[in-house]
């Protein structure tokens, strides 16, 4: 889906420019959940692709991909797991969004 960012490009962008882009696709994610929209499977899957190209960017080892690893999870329980926490969808939209704040600086 993000061919030209899979390609290399991805591996250019900051920590938070990646994290401020994953967090726009967890957002049109879980704003399709909420509406039961047609559009969650294609935004779960970008969102999924662009945490996946992040964890896989060599310069975030150790307590960084461990974070990141650990977001994509909480991403993932919000879906699939019946017993995630009330709040999850409220606790990743606040997550990224400092993210966004901070790739726009």
């Amino acid at each position: 889906m993000h061919t030209e960012l899979a390609a290399g490009r991805w591996s250019t962008f900051s920590l938070a420019k990646q994290l401020a882009h994953v967090g726009s696709e967890v957002e049109r994610a879980i704003r399709a959940w909420e509406t039961g929209s047609d559009r969650f499977d294609r935004a779960l899957d970008r969102a999924l692709e662009l945490f996946d190209l992040t964890i896989r960017d060599e310069r975030w080892r150790g307590h960084r991909r461990r974070e990141i690893l650990r977001t994509r999870e909480e991403f993932c329980r919000l879906f699939f797991d019946d017993d995630h926490p009330p709040d999850s969808a409220r606790g990743l939209r606040n997550y990224f969004f400092h993210f966004a704040v901070l790739a726009r600086h």
